[in-house]
């Protein structure tokens, strides 16, 4: 494969699309319409025109989220390596279910994982598993805690349990466990939601007086999931604190670092995430802040027993012995929720070879950068930061701005890509600086167009 070429094409469609529009204006029926007339799939096509087809599409309709100024939601722009990653992977068609189908795929993924683990400060036993993203990287980590907890789950469900096991976290902690909750059969009424600060962050005093109570009231507390990054804004909970909890009421504690957990690589955001080496288990999405195209989730934990009890498997048809002389060697099949798996690893072992532990750290803090310069422009500028974090996330508002309806213009208006939340009942814009390509530039481009977009909307009103 010929990198040359493949770095001029990239580099061209970056510039396009970062000289282009970020949200499209097309309906539903119009793309439908198109489907219809183009691919009935009676016949076949050239390849090229369907290529050509393809590629308009994408590039006319669909948000460009690898845009410069898409501060949305984390969904990053992505390195050329992680991007021929992915053509190498879908070339060979990797089958990492077992160790003895793809020996160099499977031995690339332990490596990646096992200096990941290291920079969390997990013990060199500790096991990990590349997932789909950080919904499966939770799931296995709730399956996994049930089975630590209680080992008669595994075998005789919940059903043989002495009173409703439960889940604590906060109303900040993604939603994602509210799926996870009903797909397991522990209910969703057994995710207990803990109190926050007022800066978001889980109350660890709170925290100690739910698990007390429910316990009184014949709940079996089992597990507790303090984030690092929440998704609304960014908040990382007191880690320490609840990894010192969890110690005491042996409860199984899970770092939900999906979007934070990047920043173990920078040694000037790392400080941020004490405490997360204390976690019984972590997940890491390398898809939202490690610049490498989805879905690329991680799921780390030092419970090795554990995660090989939940995922055990005896079949005649695969060969799970290792060769003679290799009994050390990792058969993914048998430690997580896939079975046929995509050599995931792949697009970060890559980047983390071309740009280095160094380079990553600079583009991990140039990104925190480019937050930080957003919240003092716009603090100088009128507005009301309305959330304390050290990542990439700037929730805001101002007296008199309906946040969805700005949002709404800026997008119209091709200004930048930003959503709207709402925390601790304010409702807010939210700016998440997901491109190692954004510049100052842009920061003030936005800003500047922000504020004449006010000035507009008061002329108007006054007129």
């Amino acid at each position: 494969m010929q990198i040359d070429p493949i770095r001029e094409d990239f580099t061209a469609l970056e510039s396009a699309i970062g000289a282009g529009p970020i949200v499209p204006s097309v309906s539903a029926q119009e793309i439908r319409a198109h489907l219809e007339s183009r691919f009935n799939f009676e016949r076949g096509l050239p390849l090229e025109e369907v290529v050509a087809d393809v590629e308009r599409m994408l590039r006319q309709w669909q948000v460009q989220v690898t845009h410069p100024r898409y501060f949305g939601l984390s969904n990053p722009s992505v390195t050329l390596a992680s991007v021929v990653a992915d053509t190498l992977v879908a070339m060979y068609n990797s089958q990492l279910a077992n160790w003895r189908t793809s020996p160099a795929a499977n031995e690339m993924e332990r490596h990646t994982l096992a200096w990941l683990a290291q920079k969390f400060g997990l013990p060199a036993d500790s096991i990990a598993t590349f997932t789909s993203g950080g919904s499966e990287a939770n799931l296995s980590a709730v399956v996994v805690a049930l089975t630590w907890a209680f080992p008669e789950y595994g075998e005789h469900g919940l059903r043989t349990l002495t009173g409703d096991p439960a889940i604590y976290l906060t109303e900040e902690t993604h939603h994602g466990f509210n799926k996870i909750a009903h797909m397991t059969g522990l209910g969703r009424r057994n995710l207990r939601i803990v109190a926050t600060d007022a800066q978001l962050r889980m109350s660890v005093h709170d925290l100690s007086k739910c698990v007390a109570e429910d316990r009184l009231h014949g709940f079996l507390p089992f597990m507790v999931i303090g984030t690092a990054g929440t998704t609304a804004a960014g908040v990382i909970d007191p880690l320490p604190q609840i990894a010192m909890l969890c110690k005491e009421q042996k409860l199984w504690f899970h770092a939900d670092a999906a979007y934070g957990g990047a920043a173990v690589i920078s040694p000037a955001l790392r400080p941020h995430l004490a405490g997360i080496e204390s976690a019984d288990s972590i997940t890491c999405d390398a898809h939202k802040w490690l610049s490498v195209p989805m879905g690329c989730g991680m799921f780390f934990t030092r419970h090795r027993e554990s995660v090989a009890q939940v995922f055990r498997s005896d079949v005649t048809y695969m060969p799970s012995k290792a060769p003679a002389g290799e009994a050390d060697t990792f058969n993914p099949l048998t430690h997580s929720a896939q079975w046929s798996r995509r050599f995931i690893g792949l697009k970060l072992f890559m980047a983390l070879a071309e740009f280095g532990e160094q380079g990553y750290a600079q583009m991990l803090e140039h990104q925190a950068r480019m937050a930080d310069l957003l919240r003092e422009q716009l603090a100088a500028t009128g507005w009301r930061i309305c959330n304390d974090t050290p990542l990439p996330v700037v929730c805001f508002t101002r007296e008199g701005v309906n946040p969805s309806m700005l949002v709404a213009e800026l997008r119209e208006r091709q200004i930048a890509w930003m959503s709207d939340a709402r925390l601790g009942g304010t409702d807010v814009m939210r700016a998440c600086i997901t491109s190692f390509r954004t510049t100052e530039k842009e920061i003030d481009w936005v800003v500047t167009q922000m504020n004449s977009l006010l000035s507009e909307t008061k002329r108007r009103k006054t007129a």
